[in-house]
């Protein structure tokens, strides 16, 4: 008997829990002749601010050992043409969610972007970018201090119309600290972690390799260290958690289930294989199979506290 991979959260149904990551799925379209839409549970946007914005300059994405560092700038054709211009086709996938990612650099502009986002058809949830620096602020990022969380959560969640995903960012003291204020706030579910802020130097010239100097680290690097903020925030909340953070593989997914994640995105991954959140969503399914999990749901913070077995000497 084939395996149910259907979840819930936040009222939103996915045929199955692999989603592709905001950032690294463009605005859908772009993959609907490569990947086959139906067969993944959705999509996060490239996020998604008041106004057009062209991102930084290049060099802006470089390859490290065990992943990558971007420093994109949020490059995005602004929320009203993404109305007009890219979301109308993903009407034509039903099963596949469209979670629309969104930021800004004051709380006003959050608002102003899901406010324009209400009335538009065929978005199942937003994702709150709290990575962002708050200007108004001095620059502090609104996911690393749980007051100015607080309040862009509270003022979003009382302008959107459908679920809010807070994705918080890992460049804080307290993973558990921030979900809880998240949660308190009224997010709906939390998707983490974003990227590491890193730094990579080309000791030819001395200079740093980005032109924005730091930037994002993402990909399998942080996988270990994702999985263990998934899991104290699973621990911290009762609100439904989406898991994201270097996967690669099925197995990877699975790891990020039983540490407490309802779902999972795919981000990284699909630069080195396009097809990799239908691949990953595929094989998630065989290996539910094989190991005779009835539901993929069941797997959802089914960890085992229990040290491993030591090989005998």
């Amino acid at each position: 008997m084939k395996p149910d991979m259907h979840v819930q959260f936040a009222g939103i149904e996915l045929v199955n829990p692999v989603i592709a990551a905001s950032g690294t799925f463009g605005y859908g379209v772009e993959f609907e002749e490569v990947v086959s839409l139906a067969r993944i549970g959705g999509f996060v946007t490239k996020g998604l601010s008041r106004e057009p914005m062209s991102g930084n300059q290049a060099p802006r994405l470089i390859e490290t050992s065990a992943g990558m560092i971007n420093a994109i700038g949020l490059q995005n054709i602004g929320v009203e043409r993404y109305i007009k211009e890219k979301l109308p086709p993903m009407r034509h996938y039903p099963t596949c969610a469209v979670i629309a990612n969104v930021f800004g650099y004051q709380i006003d502009d959050y608002v102003a972007v899901i406010a324009g986002l209400n009335d538009a058809q065929g978005i199942a949830a937003y994702e709150l970018n709290a990575s962002c620096p708050n200007t108004r602020h001095g620059g502090m990022i609104f996911g690393s201090d749980a007051r100015l969380l607080t309040e862009l959560v509270t003022a979003a969640k009382a302008k959107a119309s459908r679920p809010l995903i807070v994705k918080l960012s890992p460049n804080v003291t307290s993973i558990a600290a921030m979900a809880h204020a998240a949660e308190d706030a009224g997010a709906d579910a939390l998707s983490l972690v974003n990227t590491f802020l890193a730094l990579a130097i080309d000791v030819e010239s001395r200079r740093p390799r980005l032109h924005n100097i730091t930037g994002g680290l993402s990909g399998p690097a942080i996988r270990p260290i994702a999985v263990r903020m998934v899991w104290e925030a699973a621990k911290a909340v009762k609100i439904p958690i989406i898991g994201l953070g270097g996967i690669t593989t099925p197995e990877d997914a699975v790891e990020f289930l039983l540490a407490g994640a309802v779902a999972v995105q795919i981000g990284t991954a699909s630069y080195a294989d396009p097809r990799a959140t239908e691949h990953i969503a595929q094989g998630l399914e065989q290996w539910c199979a094989r190991h005779h999990v009835a539901r993929v749901a069941e797997l959802t913070g089914a960890l085992t506290l229990t040290p491993p077995v030591s090989p005998a000497s």
